[in-house]
């Protein structure tokens, strides 16, 4: 039985802690180690339970009730489809290859883009697999069957986009949204996205006004060089040639534009969030994202730079212990009495080290913090509507997320 829902607006609470994630994320990190990669199914799944339970609308924790085998049989299965799918099409692609164009460089360009439609395909899935296990309020979440649907839509809007230079950048990112949010559920009760694609316009103009602005600077160089190659190598004139500013302080320009326009790719990100979000509603409930673009990209630059910092610092000594041992080693006479394998051993143990960090790190510093930031400013409004929904039958996705987990395509944690 579903509690009274009685609050008009309901605010989101976040209850994450570093220092529990930190061991969390540490422990199932080395367990995956240890066991060559067979744990990470059982470590995405605590952290997601952690992660989902500090996340709390109107102050009751989301569930996530994934279970770690129906990941590790879906990848299973996953990686059989795959290598049967991608052998036999490689085959078929090679043999093509070499009796049309007479070799195998074709054959490598037509494989990728062949696997992209399974990348597509696969994200969906797992998008599909994570909404079904995840309940708030006892309620459960779904997203219907349609990734193939959602695969050949993105690949059109894809070459939309590349072949109107990423003006129509904004269409995409509407149209995949609403084919996802209109086929999303909670209980009974479906989502649907609102708006116009035109609404993300605005968004974009951190990203257009640096490139614009680097395109004009780039033609006018492009536009003094010749001039001023004539003027030099013409013998028969005493015209001096004279630039306002020399060619290599004027490149540096490009430098903040850069920075301008990869800042502008973070402002879209979450604007394009806030803005669709806020367009979003599932029956007489409207939702509402206020995510700051400028604390965003705080949060990701300095926390990897704290990551970074907090594995060079005592890693680094260790890195120079080794490479002095391996350089004595080729002193003769003054060699230290180092086995090789325990070389290669210490420096295997250095890499998995530097690995398990930099993914503990990562959840503490970044994901954690992003996280945090995403959550305390959503909100659900019109929030009594809630009580009316009912709940959804349970989806049976036998896959799990396995094509995902096969294909890395690193889905939610």
């Amino acid at each position: 039985m579903k509690p009274a829902m009685t609050e008009t607006v309901l605010h989101t609470d976040f209850a994450g802690r570093r220092w529990r994630l930190f061991w969390l994320a540490f422990r199932t990190g080395l367990f995956t180690i240890l066991t060559l990669g067979i744990y990470r199914f059982w470590m995405r799944t605590r952290l997601r339970r952690l992660y989902w339970s500090a996340v709390r609308p109107g102050g009751h924790p989301l569930e996530y009730v994934g279970a770690p085998l129906e990941k590790l049989l879906g990848f299973l299965v996953a990686v059989v489809v795959l290598a049967f799918y991608i052998g036999i099409v490689n085959l078929l692609l090679m043999f093509a290859s070499f009796s049309i164009f007479e070799g195998a460089s074709v054959v490598y360009g037509a494989s990728f883009l062949g696997v992209i439609p399974l990348w597509i395909f696969a994200r969906y899935r797992a998008r599909r697999y994570i909404l079904a296990r995840t309940r708030w309020r006892v309620v459960r979440f779904g997203l219907a069957p349609g990734a193939w649907g959602y695969a050949w839509r993105a690949i059109l809007h894809w070459l939309i986009t590349i072949l109107t230079l990423g003006l129509l950048w904004p269409r995409m990112t509407f149209w995949l949204e609403k084919y996802s949010t209109d086929r999303s559920y909670f209980g009974t009760q479906r989502f649907a996205q609102g708006g116009r694609w035109t609404m993300l316009w605005r968004a974009t103009l951190h990203v257009w006004i640096p490139l614009l602005l680097a395109a004009g600077l780039g033609l006018a160089l492009l536009a003094e060089m010749p001039t001023a190659a004539a003027t030099l190598d013409d013998p028969y004139t005493d015209a001096v040639v004279d630039l306002p500013l020399p060619l290599d302080q004027r490149l540096l320009f490009f430098i903040p534009l850069s920075l301008w326009a990869l800042y502008g790719i973070v402002h879209y990100r979450v604007r394009s969030f806030e803005i669709l979000t806020r367009h979003k509603s599932l029956g007489g409930v409207s939702l509402a994202a206020e995510p700051n673009p400028r604390r965003v990209l705080w949060i990701g630059l300095s926390g990897y730079l704290l990551v970074l910092l907090a594995i060079a610092l005592p890693v680094t000594p260790l890195i120079g212990a080794l490479v002095f041992v391996e350089v004595s080693q080729m002193v003769p006479g003054d060699a230290l009495d180092v086995p090789r394998w325990a070389l290669a051993a210490a420096a295997a143990v250095l890499y998995f080290l530097i690995f398990l960090m930099w993914s503990t790190l990562t959840h503490v510093f970044v994901t954690l913090p992003l996280t945090r930031h995403y959550a305390t400013r959503f909100t659900v409004q019109n929030a009594d509507a809630l009580s009316r929904i009912d709940q959804r039958a349970r989806d049976e996705f036998a896959e799990a997320e396995g094509f995902a987990d096969a294909l890395d395509v690193g889905a939610a944690i």
